[in-house]
Parts: C-alpha cells; structure tokens; sequence
C-alpha cells in the first residue's frame, strides 16, 4: 500500500496554536485525516464518497 501525502487543509489558519488537520487524498479510494500536531497519532480512514458527503455538508 502506498503511504499516504498529507498536506495541510485550506481550512486551518497559520498559526502555531491553531487546531489544524492535515488530508491525503493520494491513495485511490480512501481519504486520511489526522491531526497537524500529533502527525504520529491516529488517522481516520474514509472512502471517497463519504469525504464528498461530509465536505458538503452545509451549516
């Protein structure tokens, strides 16, 4: 499997303190998310349609 290629999220601001999550979208068919500052951590794994889902969705 290839590893994933996180970059930051349009998003999240610049700021050191700020909450940000970094996305990889370079594998087929899955979407990975963690967060920018435990990149060691965990990584939530989605399909695409479901990052589709959940990006559109509108407050």
């Amino acid at each position: 499997m290839r590893e994933f290629e996180f970059v930051k999220s349009s998003y999240s601001d610049n700021q050191a303190n700020s909450e940000c999550v970094e996305v990889a979208t370079n594998v087929a068919g899955t979407v990975a998310v963690r967060d920018s500052k435990q990149t060691a951590g965990p990584v939530i794994r989605v399909t695409d349609t479901a990052w589709t889902a959940f990006i559109g969705v509108r407050r």
